[in-house]
């Protein structure tokens, strides 16, 4: 192969592994958070809802820097 089938082989690889592993995440966050009830509030926030807010914003932030980190060029 040449150089630049090979740049673009890396270029479309990076596009397909953000793209799953991005959804990989919000089907993780969106199956915790609906199916089994923690996203929502019934009168305050329990136990399991404050888990599972900062199991989401924390893991939201590691994805952006994982991100970023791939795609600095």
């Amino acid at each position: 192969m040449s150089d630049m089938e090979e740049e673009t082989r890396e270029f479309l690889l990076k596009i397909a592994s953000t793209i799953s592993l991005g959804l990989l995440w919000m089907l993780v966050n969106s199956t915790i958070g609906i199916g089994f009830n923690l996203a929502f509030f019934k009168n305050r926030p329990g136990i399991g809802n404050i888990i599972f807010y900062l199991w989401f914003i924390i893991s939201f932030i590691a994805l952006v820097i994982y991100f970023r980190r791939k795609w600095r060029f």
